[in-house]
């Protein structure tokens, strides 16, 4: 069983601009993915306006039944958010993880549009190996 789910990459517009799938129970379509990368966009500012502390840059960690959501907005306002199972550690570092991929293979590309879906291969396959190596990690504990 998989302890991460999905993987999504929101522009600093709310548009989707990268999604992964990690096994989840119900696959989506990708109209469903664009629904939830933009409700979790709304949701995200809305807390921010609404907090009653000074500062506050947004909800980090949603915890339901089923899943826990985490997310990490960089200082550009790219959101990065991960769905993985209730309970799960460490989400916050692999996060931090996939920023440092996404700052190394996609911003650094020459030929990546700010503010476009993410098409760069090694993003990709760097991407799969810091998941693969987060979920033996996660099973090793």
């Amino acid at each position: 069983m998989a302890a991460i789910y999905s993987l999504y990459i929101i522009n600093k517009s709310g548009g989707l601009i990268f999604y992964k799938d990690y096994g989840s129970k119900g696959r989506m379509d990708t109209n469903d993915s664009l629904r939830v990368a933009s409700l979790w966009h709304s949701m995200h500012a809305i807390s921010q306006q609404l907090s009653p502390t000074t500062g506050c840059t947004g909800i980090e960690l949603l915890e339901a039944d089923t899943f826990d959501l985490n997310c990490f907005q960089s200082l550009t306002g790219t959101k990065f958010f991960v769905v993985c199972e209730p309970g799960t550690q460490n989400m916050e570092a692999l996060l931090k993880v996939v920023y440092e991929l996404y700052t190394d293979y996609v911003l650094k590309n020459p030929f990546y549009e700010m503010e476009m879906p993410i098409r760069c291969e090694l993003f990709d396959i760097n991407l799969t190996q810091a998941i693969q190596k987060d979920r033996v990690a996660l099973l090793g504990r």
